[in-house]
This record gives structure tokens, sequence and C-alpha cells, in this order.
């Protein structure tokens, strides 16, 4: 190819060439042998999806459009099949080609070409409808700027078959070092389940078999209007916090049932143990619901990609649950007053706490 353009180039200058041969990438062994992913799928996704070459082919002529001969994706896909190890046993890895292009400009004899290059690499996935999606991993950029002699193209290909080659060693590298510890790299999920028991002397009251509601703990004036002779704030919440080790995502959630006593109040004439009772079976209720709720949240119930909203929409279904209940549980007894309502709520809640392993 090389030698047919110098030689038309000596005949005259007047016999000019519209364009040349498509680039072809020379086979080669890559230096490397990735341990963690293979190349599956090659995508043009360049705004400009033409030719990927401009180059001076002759003096006092424009540069002319070259194209890679498979185009972008295919000759990319087929010079990694043939240089790189591809063990299809490992991750899954899209490569987005967003930049690859040559510009030359002639001067006298000698031609000065500008290579720009960028791809994105992302990691591919089959959600549970089939359906593959992709996780964007790491960015590369190159660019290269050579002169050569007019009519010899050597250096072209080599320019963008290096870059190739660049583009992989440096996923290489990230994969190397992020594997471990990248989320987005993370095999499998463990989940820590912490429960905040502290007994404190503040304003709020930590779920703690071992410590019970008192009235003391009713610190709100009784809310004007209610025929109620006491009324309990009881809620649960969660938070969470994980870490990346050797590839799995540890997911430590800390998980409360609480009392808030300036929100909690009973009435000075029905300060009683009975009366008592039925508030504190409203925290048991708070605290069943937090069980329930720890239950809902296991490896295979999340996944990888959505842990934290599902975890979050798990947490809202458990908020309703414990609103509803905790109105079930008021409704039936008609707030303590019906006492055989009640004797039956005391043992449903408490063997439900027993099963839970809250209370032996």
């Amino acid at each position: 190819m090389n030698n047919l353009f110098f030689a038309l180039f000596l005949v005259g200058t007047f016999a000019f060439p519209s364009a040349t041969d498509p680039i072809r990438l020379r086979s080669e062994s890559f230096p490397f042998s990735p341990k963690e992913f293979y190349i599956a799928a090659v995508t043009d996704q360049r705004p400009d999806r033409g030719p990927v070459a401009r180059l001076a082919l002759v003096l006092n002529q424009s540069p002319q459009p070259v194209d890679l001969e498979k185009g972008v994706a295919a000759s990319f896909q087929q010079f990694i099949d043939q240089g790189l190890k591809q063990n299809k046993a490992l991750r899954p890895i899209a490569m987005r080609v967003r930049q690859c292009r040559i510009t030359e400009t002639a001067s006298g004899n000698r031609v000065s070409g500008q290579f720009t290059f960028a791809v994105t690499f992302e990691l591919l996935d089959k959600n549970d409808a089939g359906a593959t999606t992709s996780t964007r991993l790491t960015d590369y950029q190159g660019s290269a700027t050579y002169t050569r002699p007019l009519g010899h193209l050597d250096v072209v290909e080599p320019t963008i078959r290096q870059a190739v080659v660049a583009s992989i060693r440096s996923l290489n590298e990230y994969m190397k070092r992020e594997s471990g510890r990248n989320e987005k790299l993370a095999r499998s999920l463990k989940i820590n389940f912490i429960d905040d028991t502290r007994i404190t002397d503040d304003d709020t009251v930590h779920y703690n078999p071992a410590r019970k509601l008192t009235w003391a703990d009713f610190q709100s004036e009784p809310r004007k209007g209610s025929h109620y002779a006491a009324e309990v704030f009881t809620s649960f919440s969660y938070e969470g916090k994980s870490t990346v080790k050797d590839g799995v995502i540890i997911l430590n959630l800390n998980a409360k049932a609480y009392m808030l006593k300036p929100s909690s109040w009973g009435r000075p004439d029905a300060k009683n143990a009975y009366a008592l009772n039925h508030e504190q079976r409203h925290f048991d209720i708070t605290k069943i619901i937090v069980e329930r709720f720890k239950r809902k949240i296991h490896p295979d119930s999340l996944t990888l990609e959505d842990y934290n909203s599902i975890t979050q929409y798990q947490f809202l279904e458990s908020y309703r649950e414990m609103n509803k209940l905790q109105t079930q549980y008021d409704e039936e007894t008609n707030h303590s007053i019906n006492q055989v309502a009640q004797e039956r709520w005391n043992q449903k809640i408490d063997a439900e706490l027993r099963s839970l392993g809250v209370i032996k």
C-alpha cells in the first residue's frame, strides 16, 4: 500500500488518488493476561461515526477520509480477540469508543498527524428480567502527534493499535487495583444488624427487654380534648454504612425501636400498672416490627446494584405495617378498656417476642 502511493507521487503530482486502502490493524499478542475481565463487546459511540482518519496522501491535495477495514467496533473487537486471552468465565466488560480520530496536514513533503482517542469501560450484567445492564467503571483518554514523510503511511496503523493496547492495559490496572475494594465490582453482600439497646438518661428510651417503660418516661402534658388515659410515642429507624472487603459488600445496619419521652403523656388519675402495660405493649409491637424488618433484609432479597433502595423500600413498608398493627391493637382492646382482648394481645405479643428471640 505504501509503495503504491510513493510510486504514484513519483509519476507526477497531477495523478491524484482519491482514497487509500482501509486501515487494517495488525494482530499482536497483548503483553499481559487479564485475571478479572474479558472484553465482551465493543461499540462505536463517537458523535461522528465516519472514517477515523483524514490522511494527507498527495501534495497540495486535501486530506482524504480513510476508515478502519471493518469499522471501529468490529476492527477493535477482532484485534482484541486475536491478541488478548479472553477468559469468558471472568467479568464481561463493554468498551465504548467515544473518540478515535486522526487528522493530518501536509507542509511540503512532511505530514503532521494529530490523534485523539477516548473510551469508556462498563461492567455488563443481566438483571432478573434477562436484560443486559451496564455500570460505568473507568475512562481512558489518549492523544499522540507524529510527523511522517509524504507517501509513507506506516505510522498510522501502529498509532491506533497502540492506543487500543494502552487502554486495555489501563483497564487491567484499574481492575487489579479495584476488584477487591470497589462496590461496583463486588461479587456478594453480607449484612450485619446491630441493635441499639442503650439505656440512657436522655429524652429517648431505646427498646431493651431489661428496661421497661415507667410513668416517669411520660413527660408531656396530657393532650387537651383527648379522652384517652395515656398516649405513648414509639417509632423505629435504621442507619446503614457499607464497606467493601475482598470483593464483599459488608452492610452494617443499626436498627432501633425507641420511645420519645417529651411526646408521651399520661393522665395523673390513670397512671396504674394496667394502663402502663397497655402502653408498654405499643412499644413491644414497634420492636416486633423492627425484627420483622430485619428478616426482610438478607442477601437473597437484595441486589448488589440496588440494596440501598430495596432496604429503604422495605423500611417504608414496615413503617406502614407498624401503623396498621398499632391501630388494630387499639381498636381490638378499645384502648385497654376491653380487658379480655388486652390479655389476648398480651399473650400474642409475648409469643412473638419469644419466637423472634427478643425475650426468653
